[in-house]
């Protein structure tokens, strides 16, 4: 029996709790064959002392959904996902509503991987361009 995409979508939001992306409010939204797309909330969790997003959290998004899609796409059975390296351009401000950021890779090698993700608001406005690179590395028996 082949699973629904929202039977897929509610297993991956199962494995949030007690992690950062259950803290964060962050959540699994959609999928393809080559993205992953997560949003957050931008409220008071998230935001900076002077009532705007925080590049931090705007970075924990990126690095969820981006080591999420590599965790997804790749032979998890023997092999774990680890980032390796990310880096983020805040482009602009935000101050209510969600965050969305959309996880593409660049390259899908067997060890590494790199992903673009562009994180944008309710109105499609971009609002941080990121990069992750990440490895998978086989599970020892």
């Amino acid at each position: 029996m082949q699973l629904s995409k929202e039977d897929i979508l509610a297993r991956a939001n199962q494995i949030r709790k007690n992690t950062l992306l259950e803290t964060l409010d962050i959540e699994i939204i959609d999928y393809g064959e080559d993205f992953l797309i997560a949003r957050m909330p931008v409220n008071e969790k998230v935001y900076q002392p002077d009532g705007i997003l925080h590049g931090g959290a705007t970075v924990a998004l990126a690095e969820s959904v981006g080591s999420f899609a590599s965790h997804i796409f790749l032979d998890t059975e023997n092999f774990f996902v680890r980032g390796l390296e990310i880096t983020a351009n805040h482009l602009k401000s935000v101050k209510d509503g969600y965050v969305y950021a959309k996880a593409t890779f660049l390259h899908k090698g067997r060890t590494t991987q790199l992903l673009d993700i562009r994180v944008t608001d309710d109105n499609d406005n971009l609002i941080s361009i990121c990069r992750l690179s990440t490895i998978s590395l086989p599970k020892t028996k």
